[in-house]
């Protein structure tokens, strides 16, 4: 019988996140609105008046922030609450009312950009020097007329933005097809019962232990794509269509480039990326050869690849066992680390248990007036207890981010938001290995982060690649033709695979279901992110001096600064090819110690 989901009164109080801190109750935050729903309309105020002294600008800017933290503060204690239970009717009246006011307040205050691009940035030079209080904004303000160049004239941009929901229509229709309308047949399980295939359940097949069913899903799931490769092809070089086109008339070099301005990093990061990871595929190619081996395969297929090496862990650990392992294995991270963690603990920051309504998943979520609280759902597997290191990472961060700067820089951005989380997912990984004594226990967590390191770097970068190649070809005028890309598709993954790897002919339809190709050239940021996190932990367990220190010194820089010199400041040169180096040799160094092992 199913284990019947608990009511969210069911729970114990200690188990489920004290959101006091923000509001007293229901009463206070709906007073709080009210208020507030009158003073979004102030903002109007300052249109108009932002370029006339440097005391202009600068009450602008501070009633900005201001009336920004009250309206996120509402939005958290009514996102929290309704996270937690999404069958509440008044959460749900709650979480519409402050989005609603969240979108008022952004279209009332979409002057100011705009008004501010019409002046040259030597002008708020000025300003600096006129009101010197406006100083602790400069960042904030570089940040803005760094795009001036790629910022049309006002008739332009308005008719760009009338076009901005019609760009957007190649991936909404990518998704409406792929998460509605394609059907992917009936597929028999491993006891032969005939259930209908999805994109949901389909991990579920390519991981079985029963290769003709492995096998069966892989083509199925895939030919149905190659029956709509013409027209996803056109959907895919709709979007890249947008994209590049986007990119040449705000006077970027390229799609790419455009992707990369937000975080000021320099292309050579990508491409360095790409190169480093191509140049260690010999690991890769090791890899899976040791999935061959051990899984008894004369050949050894794509469809293989998500076979386990080893039977799942049926261990189970009490949210206080998991506890108490998480602070062990981060203890190395230092007292004033662990202290942050007691209070995440002690407060009633995360919300543990699923219940009836509660969002799945995980994450880490609050800002600069809020604890940074923590959802889990948790169940008792390792698992768990590895995705309560990784979201206590996002919890640390933001606190110490939120602690050691002013509002403006306490948001840290995505580009560096893996790292922390993956930094302590990592140590937690590490610890229970050599802590563990059982061989079989040694070898689940090693194909862990095995099956991590392929999908984060090798997987990641191969779309990367790919994304990137595509895009070029089109910026030089090429058709992107169903047929381009399948083929080029299909030559990645001989690439990526390697000699010893049959390449079935249905991986060149794969192209067609990735919907991070839809996402701008975003993919490339797991892979340095985990980068990242392997070459920091390892100066930390090696005892280099000052890793911890500058490590911390990292978490603590918030939004202050543009990625780059953020991750600079933990001794990393993303530019450097040892960066990414590190992770692939932490990958080779964990082959070796599964095969240790037999």
């Amino acid at each position: 019988m199913a284990k019947k989901q608990k009511l969210r009164s069911e729970i114990e109080e200690k188990y489920k996140w004290d959101l006091s801190p923000i509001y007293s109750g229901n009463e206070d935050w709906y007073k709080d609105l009210e208020i507030v729903s009158k003073e979004v309309e102030e903002v109007l105020n300052y249109k108009g008046k932002l370029l006339i002294s440097a005391k202009s600008l600068l009450e602008y800017l501070e009633f900005s922030i201001k009336l920004e933290r009250r309206l996120y503060k509402l939005y958290y204690f009514a996102q929290l609450n309704f996270d937690s239970d999404t069958t509440n009717n008044e959460y749900q009246q709650m979480s519409g009312k402050i989005q609603n006011l969240l979108s008022k307040y952004n279209e009332l205050d979409s002057f100011a950009d705009p008004e501010l691009m019409k002046a040259d940035y030597d002008i708020i030079k000025n300003f600096y020097i006129e009101e010197p209080a406006l100083k602790q904004y400069e960042f904030v303000l570089e940040q803005i007329y760094r795009y001036k160049e790629h910022i049309l004239t006002e008739e332009q941009e308005r008719i760009l933005s009338a076009f901005a929901n019609i760009n957007d229509i190649p991936e909404e229709t990518f998704e409406a097809l792929t998460d509605s309308d394609l059907k992917f047949g009936i597929i028999k399980d491993e006891e032969g019962n005939e259930v209908e295939l999805t994109e949901s359940n389909y991990s579920n097949f390519i991981e079985s232990e029963d290769r003709t069913v492995r096998e069966a899903a892989f083509n199925q799931l895939l030919g149905t794509y190659s029956n709509y490769k013409n027209t996803i092809a056109k959907t895919f070089a709709g979007n890249v269509e947008v994209l590049t086109t986007l990119s040449k008339l705000k006077h970027f070099n390229s799609s790419l480039e455009a992707s990369l301005f937000g975080d000021n990093i320099d292309r050579k990061v990508y491409d360095n990326l790409i190169e480093t990871v191509s140049s260690g595929l010999d690991t890769l190619y090791k890899y899976f050869d040791l999935k061959k081996d051990v899984l008894g395969l004369s050949e050894f297929h794509l469809y293989d690849q998500y076979n386990s090496l080893v039977p799942d862990c049926d261990k189970n650990y009490s949210f206080e066992e998991a506890k108490k392992i998480v602070l062990e294995a981060l203890s190395i991270l230092g007292e004033d680390y662990i202290e942050i963690l007691n209070k995440a603990f002690d407060e009633r920051w995360i919300d543990v248990y699923n219940n009836k309504g509660k969002r799945t998943g995980a994450y880490s979520s609050g800002f600069y007036d809020t604890n940074p609280y923590l959802l889990l759902n948790y169940e008792g597997k390792f698992g768990d207890i590895s995705t309560l290191a990784h979201e206590l990472g996002h919890s640390v961060h933001t606190y110490y981010s939120c602690h050691n700067n002013p509002y403006q820089y306490s948001h840290y951005r995505i580009f560096v938001a893996e790292v922390a989380s993956t930094v302590n997912e990592l140590l937690l990984k590490l610890y229970m290995l050599n802590k563990s004594c059982d061989k079989n226990e040694k070898k689940y967590i090693i194909n862990v982060m095995m099956n991590s390191f392929k999908s984060t770097i090798y997987r990641q970068v191969m779309f990367a690649e790919f994304e990137r190649d595509v895009h070029a070809l089109k910026e030089k005028g090429e058709i992107l033709t169903n047929e381009l890309l399948s083929n080029y598709y299909y030559e990645l993954n001989k690439k990526y695979f390697g000699p010893n790897v049959v390449v079935d002919d249905a991986i060149r339809y794969e192209w067609a279901r990735i919907p991070h190709f839809y996402y701008n050239f975003y993919v490339y940021k797991y892979a340095i992110g985990l980068s990242c996190a392997c070459y920091i932990v390892d100066n930390i367990l090696a005892g280099k001096e000052n890793a911890l220190e500058d490590y911390k010194r990292f978490l603590k820089a918030g939004g202050s600064d543009y990625p780059a010199n953020e991750l600079e400041i933990a001794g990393i040169d993303i530019t450097n090819s040892e960066v990414i180096s590190s992770a692939i040799k932490m990958f080779d160094n964990l082959i070796e110690q599964f095969k240790s092992l037999d």
